[in-house]
C-alpha cells in the first residue's frame, strides 16, 4: 500500500510516464513479414511497483504504446492500492461525474476506467472488501460497484481473493 493521496492510475499520462521505463522489443506472431523487423512491442514499467503493462498485437509501435499504457492503469488499479481514510473520504470529481443516481456509466475501453476502477477497489479495501459499506460512501449501490469490478476480471478475482482471505463468501 502507498499513503500518497493519488494512486498512480489517476495520474495525468506525462506525469504517470515520469514514473516508468519503456521498452520496445521484437515479438514473434501475427502481421506477416513485416512483424519482426522493427521493434514494435511495448513494455512500460511503473518504476515504484514493479507493475507493467504490455502491447504486442499491433504492427504500429504507437498504437501498441496506448494500448500498453492502458493496460499500465488497469493493472495499477487492480494491483496498487493506496491508503483511504473511510471517515475523510468523499468521492473523486471524476468519480461524481460518472456516478448518477447511484449508477456507474464508464465503459471499460474508455481512459477513466483505470482510475474509476482504482477508486472503487481502494475503497472497497479500506471497508473490508464488504461492497455494502464501499456503495454507501461512494453513491452507488452495491450491485453497480460488484458490476463495476466485474467489468475487469481480473479486479473481480482479485475481490474475491480478498473476500475469501478474510472468511468472506465469493461474490457472483
Amino acid at each position: 500500500m502507498q499513503s500518497n493521496s493519488r494512486h498512480p492510475a489517476t495520474l495525468e499520462e506525462a506525469a504517470l510516464l515520469a514514473q516508468c521505463e519503456t521498452r520496445r522489443q521484437r515479438r514473434s506472431g501475427p502481421g506477416g513479414q513485416h512483424r519482426n523487423k522493427v521493434e514494435t512491442a511495448v513494455v512500460i514499467t511503473h518504476v515504484p511497483t514493479g507493475i507493467q503493462g504490455e502491447a504486442t498485437e499491433r504492427r504500429s509501435q504507437e498504437q501498441n504504446r496506448k494500448v500498453a499504457i492502458l493496460r499500465l492503469r488497469i493493472n495499477l488499479a487492480v494491483k496498487h492500492r493506496t491508503i483511504v481514510s473511510a471517515e475523510d473520504y468523499q468521492p473523486s470529481e471524476l468519480w461524481q461525474q460518472r456516478c448518477r443516481s447511484q449508477r456507474i456509466s464508464v465503459n471499460p475501453q474508455h481512459e477513466d476506467f483505470p482510475a474509476i476502477l482504482a477508486e472503487a477497489l481502494d475503497l472497497l479495501a479500506v471497508n473490508g472488501w464488504e461492497p455494502k459499506e464501499a456503495a454507501l460512501q461512494l453513491g452507488c449501490s452495491p450491485s453497480q460497484l460488484i458490476k463495476l469490478v466485474q467489468l475487469e476480471p481480473h479486479a473481480f478475482a482479485e475481490l474475491n481473493r480478498q473476500r475469501f482471505e478474510r472468511g468472506l463468501r465469493s461474490l457472483r
